[in-house]
């Protein structure tokens, strides 16, 4: 057994915390992969050559991914007690740090978790009013022992000055900022087709809906909605009789990598993204981005140079407007450009910075 970790959460889609610690262990020497469990919709859709993941929760299946997650790295974690350096990712595996006795600690924080803190009303509202109590002293104790846990690293990395902020003003911590990789090779200009590509997942923070929304009312313009999500079947109504809107659900890393590299432009507007990879991964092929002007979204996307930032909170007109002016003609000027911005988050720079930390 190799004697570096890299420990997530879990692996649940192709999504960017995914990509970034399969990097991790596909190509830095002598780290396994650890996490609480594999879910079918992430090994239907990624690329899995290279990267070996262990399992090390051994929990009944009745368990979801949470409470699996939560009992997993709570517990004893034998393989890293001695390891030499254990890189820990999402915002469960950290609680596995008091279990590591020697070696270097370091914690690559996605986004903090704001189920406990700025969201937490939010979320206790989604139970029963009865059930409120407990949820909220779990998610407490909860809160105290990821903090504990974070002031027990050497280093804390985030992947965003977005995050990196919101870190520092949340729970008082500093961090360095090294941005996901990308692997900008893969994702190549092929051609120009005729359609607008969403890349967000089916969330209802990605804001789907205000998308299909604009292009009900552009019939003249074709977008394919290439992801899945909790709201595939909602927003497949909500498109019914739009014959320019098309649907893929998930589809595997290839057939993803072509529709980028033949779409005009890509869309993607989520709420308050933390750093946004797949902005990243579309100017790769070359491909302009609609995005807009929160979170990490404003340190990949140079407004009116490799895309379009809408204002916060966009509306369908704003969006309409967007479409309209990244044109077939005008998103082929933009494409050296997108190709130069996208290098500046290629996957090699990630390697380089994250072997600097180890």
């Amino acid at each position: 057994m190799r004697n570096n970790w890299i420990l997530h959460d879990y692996m649940q889609v192709n999504g960017g915390a995914e990509r970034l610690v399969s990097t991790i262990a596909r190509c830095i020497p002598n780290f396994s992969l650890g996490v609480s469990g594999i879910y079918s919709s992430y090994s239907s859709s990624s690329d899995l050559d290279g990267v070996e993941i262990i399992t090390l929760g051994n929990l009944p299946k009745i368990f979801s991914r949470i409470p699996n997650a939560l009992i997993t790295f709570s517990n004893q974690i034998p393989c890293i007690e001695n390891s030499d350096a254990v890189i820990y990712s999402g915002i469960y595996s950290p609680l596995a740090v008091k279990k590591q006795l020697r070696g270097k600690r370091i914690y690559y924080c996605h986004t903090t978790p704001r189920f406990a803190l700025d969201r937490k009303q939010e979320y206790l509202e989604k139970f029963p009013y009865l059930v409120r109590p407990i949820v909220k002293f779990s998610i407490e104790r909860y809160l105290k022992n990821y903090i504990s846990s974070l002031q027990k690293m050497d280093l804390i990395l985030t992947n965003s000055e977005h995050i990196r902020n919101r870190l520092n003003i949340q729970l008082g911590l500093t961090s360095k900022v090294v941005y996901p990789p990308i692997k900008v090779d893969k994702y190549k200009w092929i051609t120009q087709g005729d359609y607008y590509l969403s890349l967000g997942r089916l969330e209802k923070n990605k804001r789907i809906d205000l998308i299909i929304k604009s292009f009900i009312n552009m019939p003249d313009k074709k977008l394919i909605v290439a992801s899945g999500g909790s709201q595939f079947q909602y927003l497949k109504n909500l498109a019914i009789g739009a014959k320019n809107i098309f649907f893929t659900g998930w589809t595997h890393e290839e057939k993803l990598i072509e529709l980028i590299g033949r779409s005009i432009a890509c869309i993607y507007i989520p709420l308050d993204e933390d750093f946004g990879m797949s902005a990243v991964e579309s100017m790769s092929a070359g491909k302009p981005v609609i995005g807009v002007a929160e979170g990490g979204m404003i340190e990949t996307i140079i407004d009116r140079v490799t895309g379009l930032l809408l204002p916060h909170n966009p509306s369908i007109e704003d969006i309409c407007n967007a479409v309209r002016f990244i044109d077939a003609p005008l998103a082929l000027l933009m494409r050296n450009k997108c190709e130069i911005q996208a290098d500046k988050f290629s996957e090699k720079r990630f390697i380089n910075s994250i072997k600097s930390c180890i």
